[in-house]
């Protein structure tokens, strides 16, 4: 089932953002867009909403306030350019606050928070709050970091640190890890591309994605990774060689 998402923001183009961002991701639907609180809350009477993205400075009814007249609020995330409303988010017990503009891994993160809740519905996370924490926007550790993934119905935990390689299958992706047997999700490998931590991954062609310290081999034209021959891209050659600081 689909987390059902309303997003609540003034400034439209914030808004197209947010839904480019939630449509990139398997699992997230959006049901709602509003220019403010008044109509969040109207929507909110009639139409059931698991996610809330929601903007802090809007006009005739901030976003703090809007989440404080709720009897039962639904999961929200604070989507906002003012670091000062932390501690509220803190008090109102939010998932996640973004500071824009939002980068997409970053975006991935806090949404990787609401599905671990939807998963374990009993457990809390705690939000970034102090000001300090949201400006400095805390990357996980390498060993802990991990994304989820819709596969044969249910969401797949997916640590980046097994990943040896990513394969695009037409209007699917295949995950190579080293610790499972390959997994198979209908997505873009241009979306994963993004999802990934780019000082860790590197796009070797238009079909492949390669986890840089899998590699154990290389030429101008190919890689290897975990004893598999794949080809680099002519129009990805360049970057491939300065990544690895190779000539091509």
């Amino acid at each position: 089932m689909n987390v059902r998402c309303l997003l609540v923001d003034d400034e439209p183009h914030a808004l197209e953002i947010i839904e480019s961002y939630v449509e990139m991701i398997d699992g997230l639907e959006v049901i709602g867009k509003c220019h403010n609180a008044i109509q969040a809350f109207s929507l909110l009477q009639s139409t059931p909403v698991d996610l809330l993205f929601l903007d802090i400075k809007m006009p005739k009814l901030t976003g703090t306030d809007f989440l404080r007249s709720l009897r039962e609020p639904p999961k929200v995330i604070f989507t906002t350019a003012y670091r000062e409303y932390a501690l509220d988010g803190f008090d109102l017990d939010v998932v996640d606050y973004l500071l824009k503009p939002i980068p997409f891994e970053r975006f991935l993160r806090a949404v990787s928070k609401v599905m671990r809740l939807e998963a374990h519905p009993a457990s809390t996370l705690p939000p970034e709050t102090e000001p300090a924490l949201a400006e400095k926007e805390l990357v996980p550790s390498e060993r802990d970091a991990f994304l989820y993934f819709r596969a044969d119905r249910k969401m797949v935990k997916v640590y980046t640190k097994d990943i040896l390689y990513v394969e695009s299958l037409k209007d699917y992706i295949k995950i190579i890890t080293a610790t499972a047997k390959p997994l198979v999700v209908k997505q873009a490998i241009s979306s994963v591309e993004a999802m990934l931590p780019g000082r860790d991954f590197l796009r070797i062609h238009r079909s492949f994605i390669v986890a840089i310290d899998k590699i154990s081999a290389w030429s101008p034209s190919h890689l290897e990774v975990a004893g598999q021959e794949l080809p680099i891209g002519r129009l990805h050659q360049k970057d491939v060689g300065r990544a690895l600081k190779m000539e091509v």
